[in-house]
């Protein structure tokens, strides 16, 4: 896909640094960068396990029978 993109200084220092220090194209170096940047938004937002208790004990010892109290016999 062709398109027309105008970058603010900043980015086209970045995307100048990036072209030296690999030999990419433009293109190659603009999608670098924007995958660089979508993956550091998802690592600076931790997972945070949302739990509830639901009132149950089950024992764990035996996988087997507890998989038979919570599906049925018929999820083996």
């Amino acid at each position: 896909m062709r398109t027309t993109v105008e970058f603010e200084e900043e980015t086209a220092k970045a995307l100048a640094e990036v072209r030296r220090e690999t030999g990419m194209g433009v293109s190659e170096a603009v999608n670098h960068l924007v995958r660089r940047g979508l993956m550091a938004e998802v690592e600076s937002a931790p997972f945070v396990q949302q739990t509830h208790s639901l009132g149950l004990r089950i024992d764990v010892s035996n996988v087997a029978d507890a998989i038979d109290l919570l599906e049925g016999p018929q999820a083996r």
